[in-house]
């Protein structure tokens, strides 16, 4: 059964029943309230009101309030009112104020620390613990392959501040680091029980590596950090039966590392491994699992709670907003980025390794140029292995700098931060031209993030086909311009959407078909019709 979508009259004789576009769209907009399907001489109404004796009513949906989404246990455990939290974008792109924001407006912000100093990572908490005491937020613990000193960094100072919640991604393996601050938080409980005080969400793509953090930690790792005295031995028992992690964020097709996935064929793997680890060490379901990649729209939304999910987890249509840590100039391109506008290129941090990260290619070079210098790479076994012309090309017109220079600045860099990368490549001439070139790869997100107007074409912006779609979603609203994107009212406007859209879904499963005009929730300030 449909319901016509040519209805002139606005409020039809059965009281309070809409039968034209406008009207549905706000009865189906009241999502505090519940929702009747009628049958009217007009066709098929919609109304908020209980209706009148003798009226017959087609389909029924209660109240769905945003806030109702998702897991309540994800909401509770972590002391947030939404089940959505923005993750981390590296280097400081989901910035102090995006977490602030988020926090204030009930969701959970990750902190992008990944890439970051310690000084800056410690000057982070000291504000949020100044400005937002008592809120819940997380902070990025990103897996540091090649700067294994910077990630033991991190954690001394997470610990040191209390942080009770990290987004551990770029996992391929358990580290040291990940695993001394899940168990360091182990407490005993009134009864004896062990009590985990510090939150992992562990951010995957791949099940094998999803399996890692459902389990507990490896004796191996647990032996290791009780020798050197990181952990106790009460906590190294108890960590037999506290898996690394309480929630799995499956990550599909996202900006940044990604495998680009797609959601419906990953998330059941996964959600179905959950279940057979928690089955195997004869548990109850205590593992939540999440999603990630693609979520910018509230279709999306509520298509990943309809494949399970707990919680949702945007990113690249958080790094369009005010409050990110990036440049309005980057801004300006991410908010006129559609769903193909994306493209892979080598990742900086784990360059060396062939891994790629996601970004945004319209209107930047950087793609190309990086994918460049990774064939360089896996062909020349050093800098002065690179062709006479080949490397006047990269000096002039990429680098804009001679390779001595760039080392200068290399050998710099690391004394603050890990001067054992240094070190590695005083005899080894290619682990010298690696470090060169993630120079490059490493200052693209810096002119990114600083709007460096002479570097545009050299901007590196983690990026992934959501911001397209939300930026497709928002044509026309308050929400277009990139100026007028606060990550809050983001946030709300695409829960809220998501309550509308499963509440459409609600009445298609009932058999009531509505006209496409009035089936998008159209975002508007306040988020209300």
């Amino acid at each position: 059964m449909s319901i016509t979508a040519n209805g002139s009259a606005a409020v039809h004789p059965v009281h309070g029943v809409r039968t034209e576009p406008d009207g549905i769209r706000g009865v189906l907009n009241r999502l505090e309230s519940p929702c009747f399907a009628v049958e009217t001489e007009r066709g098929i109404g919609v109304t908020n009101e209980q209706p009148q004796p003798g009226a017959r009513i087609l389909a029924a949906v209660g109240p769905l309030p945003p806030q109702r989404l998702g897991s309540a246990r994800f909401r509770a455990h972590h002391g947030v009112s939404f089940a959505c939290m923005s993750g981390a974008m590296a280097n400081g792109v989901a910035s102090e104020e995006l977490v602030i924001a988020m926090a204030r407006a009930g969701f959970l912000g990750s902190f992008g620390s990944a890439g970051l100093l310690p000084d800056r990572i410690d000057t982070a908490q000291r504000r949020f613990a100044r400005e937002i005491p008592g809120k819940p937020f997380a902070a990025n613990q990103i897996h540091s392959p090649s700067e294994d000193a910077l990630e033991r960094g991190t954690v001394e100072l997470y610990l040191q501040h209390g942080v009770r919640c990290v987004e551990a991604s770029a996992f391929m393996d358990l580290t040291p680091s990940i695993v001394r601050y899940r168990l360091a938080g182990l407490a005993r409980g009134d009864r004896g029980e062990p009590v985990v005080a510090n939150r992992v969400i562990a951010k995957v793509s791949r099940p094998e590596v999803a399996a890692k953090f459902m389990r507990p930690a490896p004796e191996k790792l647990v032996s290791a950090l009780l020798r050197e005295g990181l952990i106790t031995a009460e906590q190294a028992e108890w960590s037999r039966t506290v898996p690394m992690a309480d929630d799995i964020t499956v990550e599909a097709d996202s900006g940044g590392h990604t495998d680009r996935r797609p959601l419906s064929a990953l998330f059941p793997v996964i959600a179905g491994l959950r279940d057979e680890v928690c089955r195997e060490y004869r548990r109850p379901v205590e593992i939540r699992v999440g999603a990630a990649g693609g979520i910018g729209t509230p279709e999306a939304i509520s298509a990943a709670l309809s494949l399970g999910a707990d919680y949702v987890v945007t990113g690249s249509v958080n790094q369009s907003c005010v409050e990110s840590g990036i440049s309005p100039a980057a801004r300006e391109l991410l908010a006129a980025a559609t769903i193909s506008d994306c493209e892979m290129a080598p990742a900086a941090d784990m360059f060396e390794l062939g891994v790629d990260v996601q970004t945004l290619k319209k209107g930047t070079m950087f793609p190309m140029r990086a994918r460049r210098l990774y064939e360089l790479y896996r062909t020349c076994g050093g800098l002065d292995e690179i062709p006479d012309e080949e490397r006047n090309r990269l000096e002039k017109q990429v680098f804009r700098r001679s390779f001595d220079e760039i080392w200068s600045d290399v050998v710099g860099f690391f004394d603050s931060r890990d001067p054992a990368q240094v070190q590695r490549a005083a005899d080894d001439p290619k682990r010298r031209m690696a470090l060169v070139f993630r120079w490059y790869l490493g200052m693209s997100s810096a002119w990114a993030t600083g709007g460096q107007p002479d570097r545009t074409i050299d901007y590196q912006i983690w990026c992934g086909p959501a911001m397209g779609a939300f930026n497709d979603w928002v044509r026309g609203s308050h929400l277009e311009p990139a100026v007028d994107r606060h990550v809050a009212d983001v946030s709300q406007q695409l829960m809220r959407g998501a309550a509308f859209a499963e509440r459409v879904h609600q009445l298609g499963v009932s058999g009531i078909r509505l006209p496409n005009s009035c089936t998008r929730y159209r975002p508007l300030p306040g988020g209300a019709r």
